[in-house]
């Protein structure tokens, strides 16, 4: 793969209930592309990884979030699973920190769960993307609805 990302700074946004190979995995394929990867958390030390319901591995945490400037990375990376998202996105802090990429137009990657984070963020209205199913309004997924044959 190359050095195709090298001088690129990558945040991680993670904190306890992520997925873990929806961080594990991308941050593993970004660092063989040459960019340098940091994962970032609310909490230090490590974050509780999980493989869908299950406990996975502890993964080590890089920065607090209360030290990571976002003016410092040329983009952000938000993993799923269903606790993750749903943590931070009731946290100020790292609904300031997703607004800022938002805001100065610089790419984010949301995974599965991911986008949770992005809307509480005001970074999804008037796009079109994909998520976890769940995540779209309630009336709003016509695809998957089937209708009832008329007696």
């Amino acid at each position: 793969m190359g050095n195709k990302l090298s001088n690129k700074r990558v945040a991680f946004l993670a904190t306890d209930g992520v997925e873990q190979v929806e961080l594990t995995d991308p941050v593993k394929a970004l660092r063989t592309c040459g960019a340098e990867v940091e994962v970032i958390s609310p909490k230090s030390g490590t974050i509780q990884g999980f493989n869908h319901h299950d406990k996975g591995q502890k993964i080590p945490v890089d920065k607090v979030l209360d030290d990571a400037r976002p003016e410092q990375y040329d983009a952000l990376v938000l993993p799923g699973g269903v606790i993750n998202p749903d943590a931070l996105r009731l946290d100020a802090n790292a609904i300031a920190f997703v607004k800022h990429f938002v805001d100065s137009k610089k790419p984010i990657a949301a995974i599965c769960h991911g986008p949770w984070t992005l809307i509480n963020a005001g970074g999804v209205k008037g796009r079109r993307m994909t998520s976890w199913p769940s995540l779209r309004a309630t009336g709003q997924c016509r695809r998957h609805v089937r209708r009832m044959p008329r007696s």
